[in-house]
This record gives C-alpha cells, structure tokens and sequence, in this order.
C-alpha cells in the first residue's frame, strides 16, 4: 500500500513539474511560432502524431460512395483547380512564391499515394488547425466534397497533359451548368 503511494505521489509531482515548465515555456514566449522557424523534432512528431489519430478516429464512421464517375471526377478536378493549387500545385507545377513560407508545407498531392477518402472527405470539409488547410465543409457540399476526393484518388502520378486537359473540360462542363 505504501509503494502505491510513492508511485502515485511520484507521477503527480512529475506531472505538476512538466506541466510548470510548460506554462513557464508558454508565459515566457520562449517558443517561436513564426511559421519561417521550423518546429522542434519532438514537436513536429507529436504534432503530427496527434493530427493523424484524430483523422483517423473522426473518418473511421465516414461512408465511401462510389468515386468513379468521369463527371465526379471533372467536377472535382474543376475545384481543386480553382481551390487547390497555390498549396498543393498541379501536375508539372513548380514550386510557388506561397509554399517555401508554409509551415507546415502542404504536401504535393500529385507525387504522394492516394489517400484513404474516407480521410480526405474528412479532411476537406473540416480543415485541419494551424495548417492553412480550410474547412471547406463551410461552403461547399458534401456532393461537392466527394467531386473532389474522387479527383484525388486519381490524381497522383497523373501527367501534366492529363490534368490540364481534365481542368479544361471540367471549366467548359461547370460553365455548361451554369448558363
């Protein structure tokens, strides 16, 4: 019984200590949150750690519908063109004047595997917190959204000529539409 209250005291008081150092780490401004200082590789991990438990725990009750439509898939070309690009970029895109100061960087989605769409769905509507990524679940539906996880899962390794040929017929679809 005795020892379960050393552990116990011994927990607390380290808890107490971290969480003191924290504040006083915080207090301070000691910790530089310009986005031109990169985060320390312990905060980089577990940012990330936790950034990716929480997608994968919101996306798990996400429902997949079918994502192979050729009109899905212009669709969502049509937005991740007008949306995406500046932090994402398109196939044969060079970097840009925007990304080099993101931190995080956003990833490049055509040269990284697919995503789970049960993931990127939840990703697109909600946004992720200091990332720049927007919640676009605000102002577009969740039709819209899917449009664009389905452009996504066709997206990496697509070539240059394939994409801007896909944004063009998707401008003159969506155009269509709207006359």
């Amino acid at each position: 019984m005795r020892a379960t209250g050393i552990i116990i005291a011994s927990v607390a008081s380290t808890t107490l200590i971290a969480l003191a150092a924290a504040a006083v780490l915080i207090a301070s401004g000691t910790y530089d949150f310009g986005a031109d200082t990169p985060h320390t590789a312990f905060v980089t991990k577990l940012i990330g750690f936790a950034r990716e438990r929480s997608i994968e725990v919101r996306a798990a009750g996400v429902k997949v519908p079918p994502l192979s439509s050729p009109a899905m898939i212009r669709e969502g070309a049509e937005h991740y063109d007008a949306m995406c690009v500046s932090c994402h970029l398109a196939p044969g895109m060079r970097e840009n004047e925007m990304r080099p100061g993101m931190n995080p960087k956003p990833p490049v989605l055509a040269s990284v595997p697919p995503g789970s769409p049960a993931e990127q769905f939840w990703i697109i509507k909600h946004g992720l917190k200091m990332t720049a990524m927007p919640a676009w679940g605000t102002t577009h539906s969740d039709e819209e959204i899917w449009n664009m996880v389905a452009f996504l899962q066709k997206l990496p390794g697509m070539p240059a000529q394939r994409y801007r040929m896909l944004t063009q017929d998707a401008h003159a679809h969506h155009g269509q539409m709207e006359e």
